[in-house]
């Protein structure tokens, strides 16, 4: 039977012997790992704590994109009426939207960011320094937006132009002046892009400028045909169509003697929206006011005789 004085002494020989074995694991350990160890309990317990605060700035993040989205558009709407009802140029309407966009989604970027605790003063520092460096990287884009500048201050043309440039003889319609791009639809339904800072810097033609436009046509007559008749036919056959203005100067003349036709010359003037169904509309309509008249149109014939 144990006493309680022999409970007591293994009690306290026990306490001695833990005592031993804890200081001898201490000793067993490196200062350096016990150290790492300790902070990765320390961080291990913070987990929860900072993946909670992680979780709510990402949600608030979200919140901020889908609000931030929301107001842009809000301001864009605003904008655009507010140039409707100035009667702004619908290129310069184009322009101030894209530009308006591009800046409010920086400042949106920039502030997302700053609720994920970015210095300010550091995103600043930071694109200050790579202000440089982006410059000379983007330097053809800095040229485009420079061009779409220059294009809505000097106006060459504007949206609903027809234009053709120079440089590389596209044309078309254009339907939207943005930042950096200017777009042309042609007559048979192609988009051509192209940079504004190659259409600032070319020449190039506008078709739309002037209400009234000049068509200009040849037709062949035979030798043996009255000249003076056919370009009385021809004149009254030009005037007398509904898209041609008599009080534009128009003309018909003996433009070439070619080898085997006398080439008439005929030019009058259509709106300039007008063109291009009068183009393909005057040509028929001379060719049948000859045909209705006797006046010959030639045309190359081969002779095959056996001998």
């Amino acid at each position: 039977m144990l006493l309680t004085s022999d409970i007591a002494i293994d009690t306290q020989a026990l306490e001695e012997v833990a005592q031993t074995v804890t200081q001898a694991a201490k000793e067993a350990v490196p200062e350096d790992v016990s150290q790492k160890i300790s902070l990765f309990q320390k961080y291990w317990d913070q987990l929860p704590e900072k993946a909670l605060g992680l979780g709510i700035r990402i949600a608030l993040a979200l919140i901020t994109l889908v609000v931030g989205i929301w107001v842009i558009k809000i301001i864009r709407k605003i904008l655009k009426k507010s140039l409707e009802k100035s009667k702004a140029d619908a290129g310069v309407a184009q322009f101030l939207d894209s530009f308006v966009k591009a800046v409010l989604m920086i400042l949106l970027i920039f502030m997302i960011a700053t609720n994920f605790g970015v210095d300010a003063a550091s995103i600043v520092a930071v694109l200050g320094s790579m202000g440089v460096a982006i410059g000379l990287a983007l330097q053809g884009s800095l040229a485009n937006f420079a061009g779409g500048v220059l294009i809505l201050l000097m106006k060459p043309f504007k949206v609903g132009d027809y234009i053709r440039e120079d440089s590389h003889g596209n044309e078309g319609t254009v339907t939207q002046i943005e930042l950096f791009y200017t777009k042309l639809i042609t007559v048979d339904k192609h988009v051509v892009v192209l940079p504004n800072g190659a259409l600032a810097n070319t020449s190039l033609r506008n078709f739309t400028a002037l209400e009234y436009r000049r068509v200009d046509m040849t037709v062949g007559i035979s030798y043996t045909a009255d000249i003076k008749k056919a370009k009385e036919v021809a004149q009254k056959a030009m005037l007398e169509h509904k898209l041609v203005v008599d009080f534009e100067p128009y003309s018909v003349y003996v433009k070439e003697l070619a080898d085997s036709a006398v080439v008439l010359g005929m030019y009058c003037h259509v709106k300039s929206s007008d063109f291009i169904p009068a183009r393909e509309a005057l040509l028929e309509q001379v060719k049948l006011a000859f045909d209705a008249n006797g006046i010959t149109i030639p045309f190359p014939q081969l002779d095959v005789h056996n001998i």
